[in-house]
């Protein structure tokens, strides 16, 4: 049977979620901060750690089969790839930036305006569907600094908190595109069983990773109100308790919904409640 190989960030802030995903679907391997291949024991799996900028191509090319990358860099490349799946992580923003003195307030302000950004392909894209023509100048790194050397009146860069424009003396201005962690896998790879094994691995642990389990009591005479408030995969699990009148309310709840209905739940007579997590749903 043939051993897939899938591409993921060597260093960087994709790297660590990578790896803990794939760990967290049972796979097995070692020295992957000083290898550029790690073989996995348990599953017809390598590993391969790479710069996230050529990652989108390996998987094109089918030097790996599958990859985990941001949307952003898939983009940028515009590399020919099927997508299998969002992780929810590495989420980030690529905006457009300008010093706080500007007084932009429109896209079409930028026109004839010097841009500076490391993601040449995705700004030309969005201002060409803007109808603004501005110059886009391609520099690596730093692209913050360009306003205070004179060399743009903009940039265009990925965002995750804010805090490095701030401390640069610049402030949003558009949104060009959002990206997160995504699964990929060259064409037709994706009907490979043991693709489909690893995807159905992941998605289990996406699953759990947005639900909880939550155990409580709850007398009998307000057990369909509970109930009501607490929908499980198919139905919540009653169970009785040794107090006569009394059971205990077993179900699996995302944690938004949990803390948005804890006191509906209170109200409705619960008590005792108890909230874990849960490792893996298979659904």
């Amino acid at each position: 049977m043939k051993t897939l190989k899938i591409a993921i960030q060597k260093s960087g802030r994709l790297n660590e979620k990578s790896v803990e995903i794939l760990k967290n679907c049972g796979l097995s391997f070692e020295n992957y901060k000083s290898s550029l291949i790690s073989t996995v024991t348990n599953f017809p799996l390598e590993i391969l750690f790479l710069r996230d900028d050529d990652i989108p191509e390996y998987v094109q090319d089918g030097i790996a089969d599958l990859g985990i990358v941001g949307e952003n860099v898939i983009h940028e490349v515009n590399a020919d790839v099927t997508y299998l799946q969002k992780l929810g992580f590495g989420k980030c923003t690529l905006k457009i930036a300008i010093p706080n003195e500007s007084e932009m307030t429109d896209i079409s302000q930028l026109e004839g305006k010097a841009i500076a950004t490391s993601y040449p392909v995705i700004l030309e894209k969005y201002l060409k569907d803007n109808e603004v023509n501005a110059v886009v100048r391609t520099i690596s790194g730093s692209v913050e600094i360009g306003p205070g050397l004179g060399l743009s009146d903009a940039i265009c860069d990925i965002v995750s908190t804010g805090g490095t424009l701030k401390s640069n003396g610049l402030k949003p201005f558009a949104e060009v595109m959002n990206s997160e962690a995504v699964m990929i896998c060259s064409k037709g790879t994706e009907l490979n069983e043991d693709v489909i094994e690893l995807l159905q691995r992941i998605r289990s642990v996406l699953r759990a990773k947005e639900n909880k389990y939550v155990v409580l009591n709850v007398a009998k005479v307000n057990l369909e109100k509970v109930v009501n408030l607490l929908p499980g995969v198919k139905s919540p699990t009653v169970v009785p308790l040794f107090e006569p009148d009394w059971v205990a309310v077993h179900s699996v709840i995302t944690e938004q919904d949990f803390w948005e209905k804890i006191n509906l739940l209170k109200a409705a007579g619960a008590e005792g409640i108890v909230v874990m997590p849960i490792e893996k749903i298979i659904a």
